[in-house]
């Protein structure tokens, strides 16, 4: 019987999730956990590349494990636990740090991003954040990391550090890390704001009204849709190409994710209706896919002493597996053990 492929993946804790990550990414982790080994973990580790009050840290981690579940991933089938919870992520990242050059740190993209946003806290953790990355996904010696077109850019930096330490010191032997591989998955959906139709919904945002929060109020939700940008042109059409019908694409979008039909037969269900009858359905779709969410999360809520025993044992494991590799590492490159 073959071997089931590890895959990799995590959020950071740095804001309200957003129907964005959950229909871009989470949605879509709920299948794999069937056919793959996964690892789904809570990246505080990264959110402190910008400031963070740490209560309200601690309480999104938490509440990030608590989406994760109501979701619909299952601890007893996927690997779940909090970043900082395992040293190994941090003494990984160290020694790959000294395998990272400073050129290939400086062209990644997210780093140029956050610069302009945090001009303030340009820090060291912010350019070598990608490190921390590379170190998360070789510790568990991840076959495949799921990610979106924009992410790319890491697993491939990810890739040329475990082949330059690969090179250096596997020999002839088996290599130290397993060569990663971005998963693009097929459902996956890309969601945009609905403030700037052109750029993707962010956590980050600045305007509440660009991006929708998971555990934003049913109502605060519908009308957010409902004050989407769109165009002047009264047309449901989906043009992907089209810049000036990238509201309307969005919502096409959110409503196909949502509901699982396509969006042509989508398109031209609502051809012959207005916006606002439009938006009115897509925010019901919307409604109504996030509300068992909700209940699920609101029940896990008051129970923390299953939440913490799922930390525990998750960190626990991910040590287990994370140690083997750290071990490998620090006695290829010398350390007394």
């Amino acid at each position: 019987m073959e071997e089931k492929k590890t895959i990799f993946s995590g959020v950071q804790p740095s804001g309200n999730i957003t129907l964005g990550n959950y229909l871009g990414a989470i949605k879509n982790w709920i299948d794999l956990q069937e056919n793959y080994n996964c690892i789904y973990a809570m990246m505080d580790m990264h959110a402190i590349t910008v400031r963070q009050n740490p209560q309200e840290l601690r309480k999104r981690t938490l509440d990030l494990l608590k989406i994760y579940i109501a979701c619909g991933i299952d601890p007893e089938k996927s690997l779940l636990f909090i970043q900082s919870q395992v040293p190994a992520h941090a003494q990984l990242a160290w020694v790959l740090n000294c395998f990272t050059y400073m050129g290939e740190l400086s062209r990644m993209t997210q780093f140029k991003d956050k610069c302009a946003k945090h001009a303030d806290n340009i820090n060291a953790g912010l350019f070598t954040y990608p490190v921390l990355m590379a170190a998360d996904i070789l510790l568990y010696q991840a076959d495949l990391v799921p990610v979106g077109k924009d992410q790319m850019q890491h697993i491939e930096i990810t890739r040329d550090i475990a082949q330059r330490f690969n090179a250096l010191y596997s020999g002839e032997g088996k290599p130290v890390f397993t060569m990663p591989e971005g998963f693009l998955p097929k459902a996956g959906a890309k969601v945009m704001s609905l403030a700037e139709p052109t750029k993707k919904m962010s956590k980050s945002d600045e305007n509440p009204k660009a991006y929708i929060s998971i555990l934003d109020d049913f109502n605060v939700i519908a009308n957010k849709i409902k004050s989407a940008i769109t165009d002047s042109e009264g047309v449901i059409e989906y043009r992907p190409d089209d810049d000036t019908k990238a509201g309307i694409n969005n919502l096409l979008t959110i409503m196909s994710a949502v509901t699982g039909r396509e969006i042509e037969k989508i398109a031209e269900e609502y051809s012959t209706k207005g916006y606002g009858d439009f938006k009115k359905d897509v925010a019901e779709a919307v409604v109504e896919e996030i509300r068992p969410i909700r209940t699920r999360y609101d029940e896990l809520s008051g129970n923390k002493d299953y939440l913490m025993d799922i930390c525990k044992k998750g960190a626990e494991e991910a040590g287990k597996i994370a140690g083997r590799t750290l071990s490998k590492v620090y006695k290829k490159v010398g350390f007394v053990m």
